[in-house]
């Protein structure tokens, strides 16, 4: 209204969206995409590779990544378009709108970037940016971990570890699975190994304790007596009230304050009560003043939990975060990983090989259709035969034999000696497995029935009563891949090895 000091609100105008085009998808196409793209106005972000001026400083050549694919996009920029010193540094972040077009005669390249227009830059200090264009060792980037996800190395692993993710959730869906969130900390040891992290508030809660009492002292035995006695005084006076017929105001008001003096003596003893340090309870930790009211645990499995979701929903599966306690520095035991572990009702242990045996398939198909830029760079640089075992694993029927068939193949091997002895009842270690896939059988294979001795009590018993319906896939250049089971579903076998074991 006139008059009225109103101040009127005003949206601020927000600024409009760029469209951001990924790199993978401009340089991944073959020849007729390539063609499709030149001529089209694009924005591009990504961290320059290299970049060097030419031209006596007129232009400079960006190779720039911007992580959606190992390879990387020629950007050409000219210098009254920026700047070109704040362009051409190694790590430098940029946001540029051009136009896409064929390169001349003879370059590598299929297509380049004219740029228009820098949107965004990032600059670097070249002389403090950790990470030169020589090749470096993974030891070297454990310093730079906010920076190694740049690297050629990094990048493309993280792409494999993605394509594999989501290729796990494909196959469990396309096979009528259904994905099971199990809880990460648990009261469970459900390897029964004991080698788990465990979680605790009562280190925190003991530091607060201790800090809350040098700030502010507890009370002494006498201040407690005192309210006490002030408790004792107000009741009496609530008595005296009721007694003497007084008001219903005046005996309200009267119990108002004896509640309030309850109120201060709770807080003054409960602060009387607080002790520095662990809370102890005959001689060993209190975990019942623990958050949890009990031990626990960062999980080593989420079978337990995701089994019970099998009873009721059929297929399922779990995929998250695992820990174990092991100390262990070997490649092949982690601290923390992530563990596919499907459930499968109302199936035998052919019907776990299957499974197996097809989801390793999927994967390694999925590698090659999705990921051949990325595990070429792995061959290349780490593995030479790696896209050739993927190649053999995804077209060719795995071995299935038993434990004691593998154990007599084994044990007829002449032109090896084992540093393990090979014997039945072992448990076959990573040198006996390699050999089975890589030696004897040249592909994967299926180890099936074994020991009941050196396997899980929940797994079925066979007639033989000496082994289990428990399997293990084995693969080249690696070992045990996956290892399963048959649950037993006979209450009576199930308590009667339980109790031995």
């Amino acid at each position: 209204m006139p008059g009225d000091d109103v101040t009127a609100a005003v949206d601020q105008v927000l600024e409009p969206s760029r469209h951001r085009t990924f790199i993978k998808s401009i340089v991944g196409g073959g020849a007729a995409a390539v063609e499709e793209l030149v001529g089209r106005k694009v924005v591009v972000g990504g961290w320059v590779k290299t970049g060097r001026e030419q031209g006596k400083g007129t232009f400079a050549f960006l190779e720039l990544n911007d992580g959606s694919c190992l390879a990387n996009l020629q950007v050409i920029v000219d210098a009254e378009v920026y700047p070109l010193s704040q362009l051409v540094a190694t790590g430098t972040c940029v946001l540029v709108e051009g136009v896409l077009k064929k390169p001349p005669e003879g370059t590598k390249q299929r297509v380049e970037l004219k740029v228009e227009q820098v949107l965004e830059v990032g600059p670097v200090d070249p002389s403090k940016y950790p990470l030169p264009k020589t090749r470096l060792t993974l030891e070297f980037l454990r310093d730079f971990v906010h920076f190694r996800a740049r690297t050629n190395t990094i990048s493309a692993v993280e792409r494999i570890r993605d394509e594999l993710a989501y290729a796990t959730h494909t196959f469990f869906r396309q096979n009528g699975f259904r994905y099971v969130h199990t809880p990460i900390i648990t009261t469970s040891d459900c390897e029964g190994a004991g080698e788990m992290f465990q979680v605790t508030a009562l280190f925190s809660d003991a530091e607060k304790v201790e800090k809350e009492l040098k700030q502010n002292p507890p009370p002494s035995e006498s201040e407690i007596e005192a309210a006490k006695l002030h408790i004792k005084e107000k009741g009496e006076a609530v008595a005296h009230l009721k007694s003497s017929k007084a008001t219903k105001e005046e005996i309200s008001a009267s119990v108002s304050e004896l509640t309030k003096a309850k109120e201060s003596l709770a807080k003054l003893e409960e602060r009387f009560n607080m002790k520095p340090g662990i809370p102890q309870k005959d001689g060993t930790i209190d975990y019942a003043r623990d958050f949890f009211g009990r031990q626990a645990f960062l999980t080593v499995s989420g079978q337990l939990q995701v089994e019970t979701y099998a009873c009721a929903l059929g297929n399922v599966y779990t995929f998250g975060p695992t820990f174990r306690a092991e100390h262990s520095h070997t490649s092949r035991h982690l601290a923390e990983f992530w563990m596919v572990e499907p459930e499968i009702a109302f199936a035998n242990l052919e019907d776990d090989m299957n499974y197996a045996e097809n989801y390793v398939k999927f994967l390694c198909r999925w590698l090659l259709d999705h990921c051949h830029d990325d595990m070429e760079f792995m061959a290349k640089n780490f593995d030479k035969t790696a896209i050739d075992r993927l190649k053999l694993v995804s077209s060719t029927p795995f071995e299935r034999i038993s434990y004691t068939m593998a154990v007599q193949l084994l044990e007829n091997v002449t032109d090896k000696k084992f540093e393990n002895k090979v014997e039945w009842g072992m448990d076959l270690a990573s040198e006996h497995e390699r050999y089975l896939t890589e030696v004897i059988f040249k592909k994967p294979v299926i180890v099936y029935n074994y020991p009941k001795g050196i396997k899980a009590f929940y797994m079925r018993l066979n007639d033989d009563k000496k082994t289990v319906a428990a399997m293990d896939v084995l693969v080249p250049k690696v070992g045990e891949l996956i290892g399963g089971s048959q649950r037993e579903e006979r209450l009576e076998v199930l308590v009667d090895r339980r109790g031995i074991c």
